[in-house]
């Protein structure tokens, strides 16, 4: 498997947010997380990109542990709750300027991924000037512009209208067909369905239910 959580909890401020998660997750499937504000939903996402250590547990990503043998996930693309640019900079600038930390695709890549979200790689608005939509779009695009293996998204149609949202699922499925491993997490349970090959219920910092799609 290519994502293993084994015995995972966290607790922050005396707080159990994250209790005994374990996870088997393959590459080239799409999987959910579905439950209310607070169940651990992005808490999850956040221990599986290496943003916060377990207090007890692991997470595996591609046989390493993260925070042991690496810091982080090698390669990942997440959009974890408001994303958040330089505003002063373009939506292109701002991605050309994440782009270079690695150096894995060229401006050609970061137009067609703009586009694929909705958005005019020659608009010359900052930022600043965005409104929610086009925010949350340019979020999805720096998620998957360097076709990343491992794909966490937290909410990502939120604010988007309608064609946005099948830009997003059309964006997800092409994640999937390429082999990698999306977790998405989304309160529309109708929309995480549609998304999903699997989906899992959290709440109160556990997993409480799991369905492929042939039993949900």
């Amino acid at each position: 498997m290519y994502l293993t959580i084994e015995n995972l909890s966290k607790t922050i401020k005396g707080a159990l947010v994250l209790q005994d998660i374990n996870l088997s997750l393959d590459r080239g499937k799409v999987y959910g997380l579905r439950g209310k504000n607070g169940s651990g939903k992005t808490m999850l996402m956040r221990a599986i990109a290496g943003l916060i250590r377990p207090t007890a547990g692991y997470v595996r990503v591609n046989g390493q542990v993260i925070g042991t043998d690496v810091s982080f996930p090698p390669s990942i693309g997440l959009l974890l709750e408001n994303p958040a640019f330089i505003g002063s900079y373009t939506g292109f600038k701002n991605l050309q300027v994440l782009a270079g930390i690695q150096a894995r695709i060229d401006d050609e890549k970061i137009r067609a991924t703009l586009e694929a979200v909705g958005l005019d790689p020659h608009d010359r608005r900052p930022y600043r000037k965005y409104s929610l939509g086009m925010k949350q779009r340019l979020g999805v695009a720096c998620a998957v512009m360097e076709d990343p293996d491992l794909v966490l998204l937290d909410e990502p149609t939120n604010a988007l209208d309608p064609a946005g949202v099948a830009q997003v699922r059309t964006l997800v499925s092409a994640c999937k067909q390429r082999g990698a491993l999306v977790l998405v997490a989304c309160h529309d349970a109708d929309e995480l369905d549609l998304l999903a090959d699997e989906v899992f219920t959290m709440a109160e910092g556990r997993i409480v239910n799991s369905a492929t799609g042939s039993t949900r």
